[in-house]
């Protein structure tokens, strides 16, 4: 299991970080249907970007800490999740979105809670390596 973690936490980090990448470099043209929004739409769409690009940075620095640290991995999964409470909301009030928002809504209501299962994994696993080693 701390393999899957470390394994999905560099996944997730990469993918968000490319993403943002794509969202600072392309604004609003890299939304799906969105492109004739006005420059308003391009900054913040922009800006967003950046901060998921840090968010995905985050996730490859808590995958290549030995071990991967739990809370870090909870706290990373809650503000996933809360991104997906934001789109349900929006689904709520704003009628149904672009089939592929839908997809990633899914996907953003489905990881969370793997994370948080696996987030004590590695730890898990280092503290039993520890308390098998012959040094002790």
């Amino acid at each position: 299991m701390a393999r899957t973690l470390r394994w999905l936490a560099l996944a997730m980090g990469l993918a968000c970080a490319l993403i943002g990448v794509v969202h600072l470099l392309f604004g609003v043209a890299s939304v799906p249907g969105e492109a004739a929004a006005g420059a308003t739409v391009d900054s913040r769409e922009r800006y967003y970007g950046a901060v998921f690009l840090g968010y995905g940075l985050a996730w490859v620095w808590a995958a290549r800490q030995r071990p991967v640290p739990a809370t870090a991995v909870r706290w990373l999964a809650g503000v996933f999740l809360l991104g997906a409470v934001g789109r349900l909301i929006s689904l709520v009030l704003a009628g149904p979105p672009q089939v592929f928002q839908v997809v990633l809504t899914v996907i953003e209501v489905v990881l969370p809670p793997v994370f948080f299962w696996l987030a004590p994994a590695d730890e898990r696993a280092a503290t039993t390596a520890l308390r098998a080693s012959p040094d002790r």
